[in-house]
């Protein structure tokens, strides 16, 4: 087990995003978040990274690595928690190498900061996203999807146990969208586990085991992708009508068009 929420309660001023959620992620699993836009998807992914304060009671509700989220110093935390938020605050005025080279804090243990190892490992994350050619351009000067791309490869480059990905695809391209669910694909492979907020169904049923569902009125169901995306959970889920269809084998769902669209 790598994370872990035990009755956590989520909810703004007169709205529960979610009640008594318990979930358990553990290593190796690839986790989808699907729901309506302000359902509670990011808030869910600010406690879970512990950016949001939570009221835990006499009880934590969520626990890292076996310990509850607060135990933790900001330091230790980023060895076990790799967070990519929807947008960062502030600017970064180093170039791509520099900004994906701050991943390795974490993990620094010289005094007199990064060593070779860590040189190398930001290097070989940027090299991942096909940023090379990029690497001493000013961070500020890439497009939005370049830039996503460095952040991607910033959090590579930290080399989490667990990845919580608010919208990690936003900005990309088609190619580079596969590249990041590849990628993403691949650490689960490795042993990490990942959570990440999606909007498109088709990439979770492709490369998510596991799917986390909020509905607008604060309920939540989990479980494995087979048993959770089925037309009938997605058309409450999303309030339309769905299609699905097989595609090698894979199934995927639309949308259907609405009377006078």
């Amino acid at each position: 087990m790598i994370l872990q929420t035990r009755n956590l309660t989520l909810q703004y001023p007169g709205k529960i995003l979610c009640s008594d959620l318990s979930l358990i992620i553990n290593p190796g699993e690839c986790w989808a978040i699907l729901g309506q836009n302000g359902c509670g998807k990011t808030t869910l992914i600010h406690a879970l990274s512990g950016l949001r304060h939570i009221n835990d009671g006499n009880a934590p509700s969520v626990m890292v690595a076996g310990n509850a989220l607060q135990a933790w110093s900001r330091r230790e935390l980023g060895r076990h928690l790799g967070i990519m938020l929807q947008e960062e605050s502030g600017e970064f005025w180093g170039n791509v190498y520099e900004y994906v080279l701050l991943g390795r804090y974490p993990h620094i243990k010289s005094m007199f900061g990064q060593d070779a190892v860590d040189r190398n490992i930001a290097m070989q994350a940027i090299e991942r996203m096909e940023l090379t050619s990029l690497a001493r351009r000013p961070l500020i000067t890439l497009s939005g999807g370049e830039r996503q791309r460095a952040r991607i490869a910033l959090l590579l480059a930290q080399s989490p146990q667990c990845y919580l990905l608010d919208e990690p695809l936003q900005h990309l391209d088609l190619r580079h969208q596969l590249l990041a669910m590849a990628l993403f694909s691949e650490l689960a492979r490795q042993g990490s586990a990942l959570m990440m907020v999606l909007h498109d169904v088709g990439w979770a049923s492709r490369f998510c085991d596991h799917v986390l569902m909020l509905f607008d009125n604060g309920r939540v169901i989990a479980g494995t992708a087979e048993e959770m995306l089925n037309r009938a959970n997605l058309e409450t889920l999303y309030q339309c009508n769905m299609k699905e269809f097989i595609v090698e084998r894979a199934r995927h769902f639309v949308p259907e068009t609405m009377p006078g669209v």
